[in-house]
């Protein structure tokens, strides 16, 4: 379960008169214009700030139909402008971190005249007015000197991608396909370019299929070998549903619009729950982009959705082969998105799209992988010999909803005869429990549409190491295992692109903003040692503001003994743990800032050492940063990582106080100022730590939080995760959709809200109103028992966020909240 965090903006409003408090929805908040950025005044009726004067002891009321007494406070209207003034100047430093870009993606290009290559990087930044991800492109020339350096040559603007949901080159890098989604029904867009000119356009109507999968897992755009064809995945045509009028029910139905009639609702289908609200069916398709012709890929199962569909080498038949992913929908759909404990398999297909053989029967379905409960991520060698891919295999098998990863290669078969016993072979194996700071297995591994070196058998991918992000370079014949990116300092570092036997990164800590990195091999075809260029690019840089409090602060990696280490656990549960450590380079012995612990969700996630606005914000506005990676996080071995299930809220919880109490006797926090912040599984943590040690904390905050378990598995899209979580491995097998009395108490007893009793921190929610994941009532239900228990108490419900709260202005008002909250309650 994954996650992000911020009130109302404004300083237009002082006056003084006894007003009532209530939620209020989104859509009825009082807009403001105030330096540029449109806010908010959410929650409250009136001003955010004079909460102390006006506000309950218990901090809100969550019915306005209700009219709670109101407890006054005198405070001095002094204060209250100098509160107000503090959060303006809290939004305008924000905004000025938030503006920072990001790259996300890369594509380089060889020139026909050989000389030198080009690259192309896709770029992000919020459009807070717009509500939306604004995306751009910017290009350049890659230099590499004589004399060994590399310098990269950036056109002067960048231009943005309006209305633009994905673009792919094809594999010469001559034509580019733009996708644009509609956000209603009107037709997806396909546009093909190449370098001067738009050279075919193709509207795809609804009746064909509908909106083209651009979300990073169902995901599959790939052109064919000879550039004619391009398959992808979309979703299915939307069925029938029934008419009525005035007289009932209508056999008949009609495309043209009858206003005497209306349409029903039709049978309620399952869709794989968080982020696919209203999806039903990803299903393959193939275009034609000489005549435009669509056709759907026969011969799928109805109960299998589909993605991450690539070709196969060509052979010499007038068959071409595609080879995608499937997930199976039997018994249910379960929640799928940060999960990958869903079985999947590759599945091969013919595919004839022309001549007499395109009239012919579809040729049979073959599943690759039978002998292994995960297969996803498909890619072919250069030269066509190995079918290379991930498995979530341990995860699968486990319940875990992530965990390591594994890499396997099948040798495909030249003659083209595909069946389902092909030999899997694994390349890289699970890592149990790794030696200090050697390789610790794969774990939420990325890797490029172009991933391989020249020699043909050594993929570059990115993967977490720890608590940083690492680039490796794994020779898929021997099995070995490098680090490419290097390991001296903390910093993570991602792989954007190849260029030749060269690599593109972005590299950044969570106190520098992302600089691009050109890295070389030392020696010719020898990748075990690199050298790595700095390139000066435009968008790897902050305001002088933001840059001036980035490069005042420090941070360290730091190693946390096991709390009561046990021979009853693995060697992998007893190894230490990480904790990441930022703090001012000019406080003075004695003297501290107060200290944000965070909290990462999941709890099969992990907190990486790369750059985070949000956690740079809240760093430079005066708060050292705790943040854990307590054990079950990925990226250190498979044994620690399953010694969490069926412990949450024991094991976790203790590795965190262990933490706090390593830094404490460090000297580097003052104990009297200690604030914490978690989302989803973070959440669950928070708000376990406020109640299970009550007087350690000063202020919280919790992101949807996980607060009730058997709350939870009666509504949540992943009502398996509870089991798993709260009885170990042994959830798998006990999962029922109707849990038993003795379930329901575990739950309970192993949740947060078993703990509000002894609560007394002050503590802010912000919510999504359509997360599925963890829905509303979680919060909710909390944050009522809190308010009915005297506690300070502020909630921010977003009604259009799903579990991530991602968009731009949620994104924003969320970090700003929680930055306000905590300079008021933990100085």
């Amino acid at each position: 379960m994954g996650s992000r965090f911020v009130t109302p903006t404004s300083q237009c409003f002082v006056k003084s008169i006894r007003p009532q408090f209530a939620l209020i929805p989104h859509s009825q908040r009082f807009n403001f214009k105030h330096f540029g950025v449109t806010t908010t005044l959410s929650f409250f009726r009136r001003n955010p700030f004079s909460s102390q004067r006006a506000q309950s002891k218990s901090g809100f009321t969550m019915d306005a139909s209700r009219k709670a007494p109101v407890q006054e406070t005198s405070i001095g209207l002094d204060e209250t402008t100098k509160e107000e003034e503090e959060y303006t100047s809290l939004s305008k430093l924000l905004q000025e971190f938030v503006n920072i870009s990001i790259v996300d993606k890369a594509w380089t290009f060889k020139p026909s005249n050989g000389k030198h290559s080009q690259a192309m990087f896709s770029v992000n930044q919020p459009n807070l007015l717009a509500n939306k991800k604004r995306r751009y492109l910017i290009s350049s020339h890659i230099f590499n000197d004589s004399n060994g350096t590399t310098s990269f040559q950036f056109s002067p603007f960048p231009i943005e991608m309006t209305g633009v949901s994905t673009l792919v080159p094809s594999p010469s890098g001559s034509k580019v396909l733009v996708i644009r989604n509609s956000e209603n029904e009107s037709p997806a867009k396909f546009e093909v370019w190449s370098q001067s000119q738009v050279e075919k356009e193709f509207q795809i109507p609804q009746s064909v299929h509908g909106s083209v999968y651009t979300d990073g897992w169902f995901e599959g755009i790939s052109w064919n070998s000879s550039e004619t064809m391009v398959a992808y995945v979309a979703e299915e045509p939307v069925p029938s549903k029934p008419t009525f009028d005035a007289f009932g029910y209508k056999k008949e139905t009609s495309t043209i619009k009858d206003f005497g009639s209306w349409k029903g609702q039709g049978d309620w289908e399952e869709d794989w729950g968080e982020t696919y609200a209203g999806k039903r069916q990803p299903a393959l398709f193939v275009i034609d982009i000489s005549s435009g012709e669509i056709r759907a890929v026969d011969g799928i199962s109805k109960s299998l959705s589909v993605g991450q569909v690539i070709w196969a080498p060509p052979n010499n038949g007038l068959q071409e082969t595609l080879v995608f992913v499937g997930w199976s929908s039997e018994p249910r759909k379960l929640g799928i998105k940060y999960c990958f404990c869903r079985a999947c398999s590759l599945y091969a297909v013919r595919f004839p799209f022309s001549g007499s053989e395109a009239d012919k029967p579809s040729a049979e379905v073959i599943n690759l992988t039978q002998s292994i409960s995960s297969a996803c991520i498909p890619h072919f060698s250069p030269d066509g010999k190995s079918l290379v891919f991930l498995s979530a295999k341990t995860s699968v098998d486990t319940g875990a909803h992530r965990a390591t990863d594994s890499l396997y290669k099948i040798d495909w078969p030249c003659d083209g005869k595909l069946d389902s016993s092909l030999e899997l072979v694994n390349v890289v194996p699970v890592v149990m429990c790794p030696e200090d700071d050697s390789f610790p297995g794969l774990y939420d591994t990325v890797i490029s549409s172009n991933p391989w070196l020249s020699d043909g058998s050594t993929m570059i991918v990115t993967s977490a190491w720890r608590s940083d992000e690492a680039i490796i370079a794994v020779n898929v014949l021997s099995g070995d295992v490098t680090r490419v990116s290097p390991d001296d300092t903390h910093f993570s570092w991602k792989v954007l692109a190849l260029d030749g036997d060269n690599i593109i990164a972005v590299c950044s800590s969570l106190i520098n903003v992302p600089q691009i990195k050109y890295g070389r091999p030392l020696k010719s075809l020898d990748f075990s040692a690199w050298s790595w260029d700095d390139i000066s690019s435009p968008f790897s840089k902050g305001s002088e503001k933001v840059m001036a409090l980035l490069a005042a602060r420090q941070f360290s990696v730091m190693k946390i003994p096991v709390p009561n280490g046990s021979e009853n656990l693995s060697r992998g549960a007893n190894k230490p743990f990480e904790a990441m450590f930022v703090s001012s380079k000019t406080n003075k012995p004695g003297s501290c800032d107060p200290v944000i612990v965070v909290l990462h969700g999941g709890p099969h996630t992990v907190y990486l050492s790369a750059f985070s606005k949000s956690l740079a914000f809240l760093s430079s506005i005066g708060y050292s940063l705790l943040i854990v990676n307590y054990r079950g996080s990925l990226g250190f071995g498979e044994e620690a990582l399953l010694s969490l299930p069926g412990k949450v809220g024991s094991q976790d919880v203790n590795d965190v106080l262990a933490a706090i109490d390593h830094v404490i006797k460090k000297g580097l926090i003052d104990p009297s100022r200690i604030a914490v912040l978690g989302g989803s599984h973070g959440g669950f943590l928070t708000t376990h730590l406020i109640g299970q040690a009550p007087e350690k904390f000063a202020a919280a905050a919790a992101r949807n939080p996980v607060c009730n378990l058997a709350l939870m598995t009666g509504t949540t899209d992943i009502p398996d995760w509870c089991f798993v979580e709260s009885l170990g491995v042994d959830g798998k097998s006990n999962f029922t959709e109707s849990p038993s009395s003795e379930h329901l108490s575990l739950f309970l007893s192993k949740s947060p809200i078993s703990h509000i009793a002894k609560v007394k921190t002050p503590t802010i929610f912000l919510l999504g109103a359509k997360d599925r994941r963890v829905p509303v009532s979680n919060g909710i239900q909390y944050a009522r028992a809190l308010k009915e228990r005297g506690v300070e108490v502020k909630v921010i419900l977003f009604p259009e966020d799903t579990h991530g709260i991602e968009r731009p202005q949620s994104d924003f008002e969320s970090f700003l909240n929680i930055g306000a909250w905590f300079k008021k309650y933990c100085k």
